[in-house]
């Protein structure tokens, strides 16, 4: 097999109309869905064995999406898994995100392709003097669907440093798995990003869609799938942020890699400490891009003087984009809070409503805070604090704008494209 990386050849435009995607499903808001098995999966050492014995027990069909594969021994098993799944029968189709997947050797996706796997990408661009221009609108969801029977998403995406054994550059991460009637909406979801539509599926589940949108006969189990794109869903993930903040009564933990909001979740956050609420914060202490720090430091100042209590992560990067509120609400998925995955890219969270999940996800947090963390001051907040805000303001609006600044450039409208394997 070829050992050079991914080029412009090995990925051909597609021949005909992109994928059919009818507007009355793209556009669809799932609801919620009750009486569904929710766990939660803390970094690889949970999430990849449970996912590769899914996978290895598909009958039927494997739908995956991520941001990252790497060709290390996660990519590799990850590589062996969906070539049996393929060969034995199993429809197995897999998106992947042109910039996090842009190191894989063409020799990689091509064993993927012959085997049988219907791969794509999403934007994919060669590099230009050594870089690569595709940095933005990113496909960063990571959904995982077998058999439409048991779904996986979170922040986990397909390599060993979401493995202990990486080092000190190991990251802290979450994702879960879901069984239950919710994963008949994130199938919907999933088989409508690929490119599949099924009319009669579509139909069927929009009228389910609406008997769900009154399903709250109990609080135990009930989970609801939200996601962000660039076309009719900009804010529903930060809507629903702000919704549950509103709310809350008595606490809020989010745990999030890039945290560097706009000014209404930053007043949100600020209001529910003002009123009692006690609001935690879990950040990168030791980030793996030296920006998130600094960006989310702009923020401490407002933060603290509110009540709100900040902990930085010091043990390894942490990379997870969890929260909960009071003692039911949570939300685990692949969005973290700031201008890349609020505005620009493509994401997916699931909400649950189980006080028993919600009380495993504050343990497991309160652990981290505890053991883990250092609780910041305003002693720690950055000097200069008015320029940095400033500073902060302006590059936040700025991204803010920059899906339709980017949408003015012909040569930047992502697709998905499928893999056509080596060319002459």
């Amino acid at each position: 097999m070829s050992s050079a990386p991914l080029e412009k050849s090995a990925v051909e435009p597609i021949s005909i109309n992109p994928p059919v995607r009818e507007p009355g499903h793209v556009d669809v808001e799932y609801g919620w869905q009750g009486n569904n098995r929710v766990e939660l999966l803390e970094n690889g050492e949970e999430y990849f064995p449970r996912v590769f014995d899914a996978m290895r027990a598909a009958k039927s069909e494997i739908l995956l999406e991520t941001f990252i594969v790497f060709e290390d021994k996660v990519g590799a098993e990850l590589q062996q898994i969906l070539i049996d799944a393929a060969r034995r029968g199993v429809r197995t189709t897999v998106s992947l995100d042109g910039f996090g997947c842009g190191e894989l050797t063409t020799g990689y996706l091509a064993a993927l392709s012959e085997a049988g796997v219907h791969l794509q990408m999403f934007d994919p661009a060669p590099k230009h003097l050594g870089i690569r221009t595709n940095w933005f609108r990113r496909l960063h969801r990571k959904i995982v669907v077998v058999d439409g029977l048991i779904a996986f998403i979170g922040g986990i995406n397909f390599s060993g440093d979401h493995l202990a054994d990486f080092g000190p550059e190991a990251k802290q991460d979450y994702a879960v798995q879901i069984q239950g009637p919710a994963v008949a909406d994130i199938h919907h979801f999933a088989l409508l990003q690929s490119g599949r539509p099924g009319r009669a599926r579509f139909w069927w589940q929009r009228r389910r869609q609406r008997r769900a949108d009154m399903a709250f006969n109990d609080h135990d189990g009930q989970v609801r799938l939200v996601f962000r794109d660039n076309d009719q869903h900009h804010t529903d993930i930060e809507d629903v942020y702000l919704h549950a903040l509103r709310r809350a009564k008595r606490r809020v933990v989010i745990a999030n890699a890039y945290f560097f909001p706009g000014y209404r979740l930053l007043r949100e956050i600020r209001n529910a400490a003002r009123r009692g609420v006690e609001v935690r914060l879990i950040l990168q202490g030791q980030p793996d891009m030296l920006v998130a720090k600094l960006a989310a430091r702009m923020t401490y100042d407002y933060l603290l003087k509110a009540g709100v209590q900040i902990h930085e992560y010091c043990q390894r990067p942490l990379h997870g984009k969890v929260a909960l509120v009071d003692e039911e609400w949570s939300t685990v998925g692949s969005s973290n809070l700031d201008p890349l995955s609020l505005s620009l890219n493509l994401e997916a969270n699931v909400l649950i409503r189980d006080r028993g999940f919600n009380q495993h996800l504050f343990q497991r947090l309160e652990d981290l805070s505890q053991n883990h963390c250092k609780a910041m001051d305003a002693s720690m907040s950055p000097r200069g604090r008015i320029w940095h805000m400033t500073v902060g303001f302006l590059v936040f609006h700025f991204l803010r704008h920059f899906p339709s600044m980017a949408g003015w450039l012909p040569a930047h409208k992502p697709r998905l494209k499928p893999f056509r394997g080596r060319t002459s």
